[in-house]
């Protein structure tokens, strides 16, 4: 179902994601007062505040296969019994409004703390041992994502970076072609980090952002939590313990580890670009991803976002 809203000219920004949504809870039967942006990323999250839902805003038409995919993924993982997010079922999934997809789901209560590593181990450990159906259709891996698309429309990046990007982008795409994986292929969520964990008020843990499921090789989903720990210094030594501990997996080990951390350091980099414009901080931040990019033997003294 497609929707009309006011278009803009501005981009995928706090206001134009609120405009849709307004519009969206008007296709959908909802009120949208009181409802909360509680994130601008790949997708803007709003907390409705009239019932238990969050709404999902991708950034432009390009993400419609995507939000089918969570639909779809989001049945079949709760027909295994397996803690994610879940699809309001009473709703039609997903609309489209203004070229935005938009899907609809059960807000989890949390338990007010954050996923610990241990078990997003756990966690990755049981989905990867899950066995898709046979008329489940989910594509590979992409590796790359939408990094070439952000590119082409980047804005605010000077083209001396953008031509360093683009050619980066295909040394990268040159090496993982190169790259031999000792795994089998099974169900990956795509981008397995803690932020992407909730853990509910009875202390269930449920994975969410369901967006780039597939079906490919563990490492992808291993790679993050590695890269976190070893390339980043977002993760202390004891916590990427826990999570070796918990999936029995050490990546850090694995030979094509590197291959991977460079793919996810250029693929962060691109996204983060998206959002040049919402404030010198995250401009900042672009320009130090960037000139480390240019070193790969520099230290990534990268801000999380």
């Amino acid at each position: 179902m497609a929707v009309g809203a006011a278009r803009s000219e501005e981009g995928f920004t706090s206001a134009g994601a609120t405009r849709v949504m307004v519009a969206a809870c008007r296709a959908a039967g909802l009120d949208d007062r009181g409802a909360e942006l509680i994130r601008l990323g790949e997708n803007a999250l709003f907390r409705l505040g009239s019932v238990p839902v969050i709404m999902r805003i991708a950034r432009s038409a390009e993400y419609l296969s995507a939000a089918r995919k969570e639909v779809t993924v989001s049945r079949w993982l709760a027909g295994e019994g397996f803690p994610a997010a879940r699809v309001v079922e009473d709703l039609e999934q997903p609309l489209v409004v203004d070229g935005h997809p938009v899907t609809f789901w059960h807000l989890i209560v949390d338990a007010g703390r954050a996923a610990t590593y241990g078990e997003l181990g756990a966690v990755l450990r049981d989905l990867h041992s899950l066995t898709p159906p046979d008329g489940l259709e989910l594509p590979r891996y992409s590796a790359f994502g939408l990094s070439d698309l952000r590119l082409e429309r980047a804005a605010g990046i000077s083209e001396d970076d953008l031509q360093f990007l683009r050619k980066r982008g295909q040394e990268l795409k040159g090496r993982l072609v190169e790259l031999q994986f000792g795994s089998p292929l099974g169900p990956v969520h795509g981008d397995a980090h803690t932020d992407n964990l909730m853990v509910d008020s009875s202390g269930v843990v449920h994975l969410i952002d369901l967006e780039n499921f597939c079906v490919d090789h563990p490492e992808w989903d291993l790679e993050v939590a590695a890269h976190e720990y070893h390339r980043l210094g977002w993760v202390s030594q004891q916590q990427y313990a826990d999570f070796v501990r918990a999936y029995d997996r050490d990546l850090t080990e694995w030979p094509g580890f590197a291959t991977l951390c460079a793919i996810q350091e250029f693929k962060m980099t691109t996204w983060l670009m998206q959002n040049v414009s919402e404030g010198e901080d995250v401009a900042q931040e672009v320009g130090r991803r960037i000139a480390s990019l240019r070193d790969d033997t520099a230290p990534r003294n990268w801000l999380p976002y």
